[in-house]
């Protein structure tokens, strides 16, 4: 198997969520207003589309091309009503920007309403609000990193400062099942523990990219969910995500891109699209499952280090 590298903008995208990179002061149009109103309102506000909202319920969703077409057709006393779109595609707030950016490239869609568990509106989400939260969080970890330079110096050390035939630091997690809100909160751990101990940049992101989609498995598809323990030795990195939840029927097809066990609810939140394992696959440098129907679940995730913490690589062919 050959790895792919994983850039710092593609961990941003698996790994941040919707809610951090979604604008929070929605302009919102009230059904009862004219498409006249509507362009008014979004010269005024420098918005290219807006949600039509009667009370806390959205109705639909207006565009700029909307407005154009009822002013080139003379219709800009028309009810937003009747020209706005009625079947709305929203995202949750705790999908992952991947899931945003899918919507918005692959289905062309140019904005998208975000909403939290219970459908209420609590954001929007564009490329340009993505792009400019993206940015940010890049800064901000350019100056975190900056900051913690002294303070990761001695961890950094940590295999030759201690004396001993095998040096190891075990970090473990406990992931509880259909808990959306702290899913990715392991990840963003162990991401930071591996940056306290050295381990180079590149390697970081992809182990990132990996627990991430570990987690949100055992977040969706368990009953009771499950343990993430990270071993972290000089050569290199081992990961266990374990469950004691149902177990899977059919490992070959599970680990089909696109394939999903998740139940259509899930599916319906933005989860479960079928590349987790598929994506862990690409990033590790071995990766095994063991399940059965009613045995559990355990995934096994691997990454090799050279002896000064830089990522190494291994032949499929080679692999035992």
């Amino acid at each position: 198997m050959t790895t792919q590298e994983i850039t710092k903008v593609q961990e941003l995208i698996y790994t941040t969520r919707v809610e951090t990179v979604m604008a929070t002061n929605v302009v919102v149009v009230d059904p009862s207003m004219t498409m006249g109103e509507v362009k008014r309102l979004m010269q005024e506000k420098r918005i290219s589309g807006a949600p039509v909202m009667r009370g806390d319920t959205m109705v639909g969703i207006v565009s700029m091309t909307d407005v154009l077409d009822v002013t080139e057709q003379g219709l800009l006393g028309d009810p937003v009503t009747r020209h706005m779109t009625r079947e709305v595609k929203t995202i949750l707030k705790d999908s992952s920007v991947l899931e945003a950016v899918s919507n918005l490239d692959r289905q062309g869609f140019a904005r998208l309403p975000v909403v939290d568990q219970n459908g209420r509106l609590v954001g929007i989400v564009t490329t340009g609000t993505m792009i400019r939260a993206l940015l940010r969080e890049m800064d901000i970890s350019f100056q975190k990193k900056e900051a913690e330079k002294l303070q990761s110096y001695r961890a950094r050390h940590i295999f030759q400062d201690i004396v001993s035939d095998d040096t190891s630091v075990i970090l473990r997690f406990v992931v509880a099942e259909k808990d959306f809100d702290n899913a990715g909160k392991a990840a963003s751990a162990i991401k930071k523990s591996l940056q306290r101990l050295g381990v180079i940049p590149s390697i970081v992101r992809r182990v990132a990219v990996a627990v991430y989609e570990a987690e949100m498995n055992l977040v969706i598809h368990t009953d009771v969910g499950g343990v993430i323990t990270v071993d972290v030795r000089s050569r290199r990195i081992k990961i266990n995500a374990v469950d004691h939840g149902p177990g899977i029927e059919d490992v070959v097809k599970v680990l089909q891109p696109g394939y999903s066990t998740a139940p259509e609810w899930i599916r319906d939140m933005g989860f479960g699209a079928g590349m987790g394992l598929a994506n862990i696959k690409r990033c590790a440098d071995v990766m095994k499952l063991l399940s059965g129907p009613g045995s559990g679940t355990r995934l096994d995730i691997e990454f090799l280090l050279d002896n000064d913490g830089s990522g190494g690589r291994m032949d499929a062919s080679k692999k035992t």
